[in-house]
C-alpha cells in the first residue's frame, strides 16, 4: 500500500468516537443552566420548542449525564450545562430476545438508535412513577424508560419465575411486577 493512503487509513482509524465520547473524563466547572428539557416521553425540547432533528438529538444524548447530585448534564471537555429532565431522559422504543451463547439475551434498542443487551450492568428496573413500567439502567448515571410498544413486548416475553412474571437475559432474572409485602 502506498504511504499517503496508510497515513490516512491510520488517521481516520484514530478518528473520535461520537457515539461513546469519554464523559468520565470530562470535568469542567459548571457554565449554567440551559433551556433543554426533555418531556416524560423522552422528548428533546429548546426553550419550549420540540427538536425536531433526530441528529442533534443524538449528539446531545452522547454528551448527558446524570451527577450524585441528581442532576443530568451536557458536558463537553471545555463546558457544563444544566438540563432538566422530567422523569427519564432516554426511551426504549424496541426490544429483542435472541439466544446467544446457549442463554436468553434481551436486546434493546434506545430512542438515539443505539442498541445494547439489559444484564448486569445495565439492569432492568420497575419505574413506580410511570404505574411499574420498566426501565433500564445506562452508563453516566442515564436511563431508559420502555415505550408502550416495547413495554407490550417485554410482557409478552415474561414468564412466571416464583410466583412472578420475570424475563431472563444474559443469566440474570428481571421481575416484571412489584414485588407484594
Amino acid at each position: 500500500m502506498d504511504e499517503p493512503l496508510q497515513d490516512l487509513e491510520d488517521r481516520i482509524g484514530k478518528r473520535r468516537n461520537f457515539d461513546a465520547p469519554p464523559l468520565h473524563l470530562w470535568h469542567p466547572e459548571l457554565s449554567g443552566d440551559i433551556a433543554i428539557h426533555i418531556d416524560a416521553q423522552g422528548n428533546w425540547h429548546h426553550e419550549g420548542t420540540r427538536i425536531e432533528r433526530d441528529s442533534l438529538v443524538k449528539l446531545f444524548a452522547s454528551i448527558l449525564r446524570r451527577e450524585a447530585d441528581g442532576h443530568y448534564y451536557l458536558v463537553t471537555p471545555a463546558e457544563k450545562w444544566r438540563i432538566s429532565v422530567a422523569l427519564h431522559p432516554l426511551i426504549v422504543t424496541d426490544i429483542e430476545n435472541r439466544e446467544e451463547g446457549g442463554q436468553a439475551v434481551l436486546r434493546i434498542t434506545l430512542n438515539t438508535g443505539r442498541r445494547l443487551a439489559v444484564d448486569a450492568e445495565h439492569p432492568l428496573f420497575l419505574e413506580p412513577a410511570a404505574g411499574h413500567v420498566a426501565a433500564v439502567q445506562l452508563e453516566h448515571g442515564l436511563t431508559a424508560l420502555w415505550s408502550r410498544p416495547a413495554w407490550y413486548r417485554l410482557v409478552e416475553m415474561a414468564e412466571d419465575v416464583a410466583g412472578v412474571p420475570s424475563v431472563r437475559s444474559c443469566g440474570s432474572v428481571f421481575p416484571l411486577a412489584p414485588r407484594q409485602p
